[in-house]
């Protein structure tokens, strides 16, 4: 190899160039890179890939055509060879030792070619993917049942899908100096906020990590550094290529990660996060209903418990005719550890979930519901008015598909609780200050208000994510 400054390029000396790629690849202990040596018209040359990566039909046919080339059709330049005897369309040459090596442990096939100073990168990778079904977690009533893969390639591909327009644009950059992850932004060049693009393409080139072990959240931890303890998430992600595409055409940035089946949409605000596909996938009462029912849900989630243990702590302030919500029986804990050992019960149970053979988890779910119901109540450890509000609080966590934004809740609601049963009414309200001061002082990736369009306020466009309009006006 001969060095241009910091770049090592390749050789014309098939053999020298052979020798460096087999020592750098390991390939006496690598079983998984195959190369392949073959006779092109007079030409020695030489062939890697990565076994798995390859389509096997394909790779028999190029093979094929390279071996029945006569040596007066072989052009004496990489150039020449790529433009006359690939019967491939994506094929490329160079001469970077180090970008050789990546695209090869990136799927594409490496072709060195004796008397040529660049080697063909021909690039017909077929990455193990399961189907585009529909996503578990990110279900919607109607519309489309695709969902993301692992793949990037299939991700962009059902966004182009739904996209057909020359201003969408997909820009791809690796990031991390082992993985060499594929991160693809995604965004409309007539209605992205430029500001904003550059300075997302700015971050994610300036990462300096080694691989992003945890796709996206490392990405994202990269990309925002700042107010780390406010739980509010800052991104939305979504498993459905129809979410995606629509938030791309209202002019939000779509961030693919290679090996994750999500798409990470930025900026957003908490009414991007509580929006949901259902809200449009159905008429637009009915929608509005929905989008309405989710928000008050939300509210209710968080504040249901603390209000219920100020109302035990100050029975006057219960309303007339609802004295019915005191509690039957002294309780033989205290209320506000019967709420902190539910809040911490129900994370457990959602864990235990998760390590669960499908087979067992219908057996386990309905001991779960005796021991933990019935039985929890009889042996005094819990009263029932508290089982029946923290299983309210549970099974509404579940109205919106953020797992963020109900955690967020949780810490929120958390806080009131232990803030009310020390300080009373005023703990009550001061925590709920401190919710509302902790969404005031968030901002948005792009540095905006957290609640636009409610603050600043911008009637038309808070009556727009309040309500669903029609898509086209009446004719």
């Amino acid at each position: 190899m001969r060095e241009i400054g910091k770049q090592q390029n390749l050789y014309a000396d098939l053999q020298a160039n052979m020798d460096h790629m087999d020592q750098v690849l390991g390939l006496a202990q690598n079983f998984d890179i195959i190369h392949r040596t073959m006779a092109i018209g007079d030409r020695q040359a030489c062939m890697y890939l990565i076994n798995g990566f390859g389509k096997d039909e394909l790779l028999q046919k190029l093979l094929q055509f390279f071996i029945s080339l006569p040596p007066e059709k072989v052009p004496q330049d990489a150039d020449g060879f790529i433009e006359h005897c690939i019967p491939h369309v994506e094929a490329n040459p160079e001469t970077d030792v180090q970008k050789v090596l990546t695209a090869l442990l990136s799927g594409m096939f490496v072709l060195l070619v004796e008397g040529y100073e660049k080697a063909v990168i021909i690039d017909a990778r077929n990455y193990p993917a399961r189907s585009v079904e529909e996503p578990e977690k990110d279900k919607a009533l109607r519309g489309s049942k695709d969902g993301f893969v692992e793949t990037v390639a299939f991700n962009t591909a059902l966004i182009r899908r739904r996209i057909r327009s020359e201003k969408l644009r997909m820009e791809i950059q690796k990031v991390g100096e082992c993985s060499q992850t594929d991160v693809v932004l995604c965004y409309m060049t007539d209605r992205v906020d430029e500001k904003l693009l550059q300075d997302i393409r700015q971050k994610v080139a300036g990462i300096q990590t080694e691989s992003l072990t945890m796709n996206q959240e490392s990405l994202a931890e990269c990309i925002y550094k700042r107010k780390w303890f406010n739980p509010f998430p800052k991104f939305k992600y979504t498993e459905r290529p129809d979410t995606a595409a629509a938030q791309i055409l209202e002019g939000n940035i779509v961030i693919l990660v290679d090996n994750s089946p999500s798409a990470m949409i930025l900026p957003i605000t908490l009414f991007d996060i509580l929006d949901e596909a259902d809200d449009y996938y159905f008429p637009p009462i009915t929608g509005t209903y929905l989008r309405l029912a989710r928000f008050v849900i939300a509210i209710m989630t968080y504040i249901v418990t603390p209000t219920y243990l100020l109302l035990m702590q100050r029975m006057e302030l219960v309303p007339g005719g609802f004295e019915f919500i005191e509690l039957k029986e002294a309780p033989n804990i205290p209320l506000i550890w019967q709420f902190l050992i539910l809040e911490l019960a129900i994370d457990g149970l959602k864990l235990a979930a998760v390590n669960t053979p499908s087979m067992l988890s219908t057996p386990l779910s309905v001991m779960a519901a005796l021991v933990l119901g019935e039985f929890s109540v009889k042996s005094g450890w819990f009263s029932s008015e508290v089982m029946l509000y923290m299983a309210f609080v549970a099974i509404a966590n579940y109205t919106q598909a953020n797992y963020e934004l109900g955690y967020a809740l949780k810490f929120m609601r958390v806080i009131a609780l232990i803030a009310t049963a020390v300080f009373g009414v005023y703990g009550y309200t001061g925590a709920i200050g401190f919710a509302v001061l902790t969404l005031l002082c968030n901002q948005t990736v792009a540095g905006r208000s957290y609640l636009y369009p409610l603050i600043p306020f911008d009637w038309k466009k808070l009556k727009s994510r309040l309500f669903r309009k029609r898509h086209f006006p009446a004719s």
